[in-house]
């Protein structure tokens, strides 16, 4: 059996003495996209910010084979900064700081190259914030709320964007989202996470079709977190 992109084993976060996640375990292959999704302040972005290291876990095991890129809840762009400056900064780490395959890659960006990032649309700036992420050249890309405040149109074009990277690219995706309808569509496999905990996980089609799982939680939460 491929070892997983990632991998993670009973984490336990807490902040002060509330826990925001209780031994939580998922698991992204190679080439896999999966989704990760729940209500609001189920602990979904703590998970991402854990993977990144930005939260240290009190306990668990987190294991990420290969380069992780980080594509922060609400964009987190540098709003005085140019398009390609925003891209170069995701290469801090790296002396690659060409940015041309990133224009290859999403070329509804080239027009944009000069512009502050301030003055984008919603929907381009979470293409910036993609971008930001691959100039990292990561093997897995974890996406924290993709579709937030956005037009259904850009979040449409955003997931043709996910889908492509990842069959042209074999990019692994952990897409973390409230809009299950559009994660259960974009990805094979998922995850429900409510209060912390993981309540049900299994191909994308049997959380969608199946009754239990319908009534529990999709059946009143689609139309809301649509």
């Amino acid at each position: 059996m491929t070892e997983a992109t990632i991998e993670v084993e009973n984490l336990l976060v807490r902040y002060g003495s509330a826990i925001a996640l209780d031994r939580v375990s998922l698991t992204v292959g190679h080439g896999e996209m999966v989704a990760l999704i729940g209500p609001n302040g189920a602990g979904k972005s703590t998970l991402v910010n854990a993977l990144s290291g930005i939260v240290r876990p009190a306990g668990g095991r987190i294991t990420v084979r290969g380069r992780l890129g980080h594509v922060p809840e609400g964009r987190q762009l540098f709003h005085d900064l140019s398009v390609d400056d925003n891209l170069k900064l995701g290469a801090c780490r790296s002396r690659d700081h060409d940015t041309s395959w990133v224009y290859e890659l999403l070329p509804d960006l080239v027009r944009t190259r000069k512009q502050r990032a301030d003055t984008l649309s919603g929907g381009q700036q979470q293409m910036v914030a993609i971008g930001r992420a691959l100039m990292a050249r990561p093997d897995v890309l974890a996406v924290d709320e993709l579709s937030l405040g956005l037009a259904p149109m850009a979040v449409a074009a955003l997931a043709g964007c996910l889908a492509q990277l990842n069959g042209a690219r074999g990019l692994a995706v952990l897409l973390i989202e409230q809009n299950a309808r559009l994660a259960l569509d974009l990805c094979s496999r998922a995850y429900v996470i409510e209060a912390g905990r993981i309540v049900t996980e299994g191909p994308s089609a049997h959380l969608s079709n199946g009754a239990a799982v319908t009534k529990a939680y999709l059946g009143a939460s689609l139309d809301r977190l649509a």
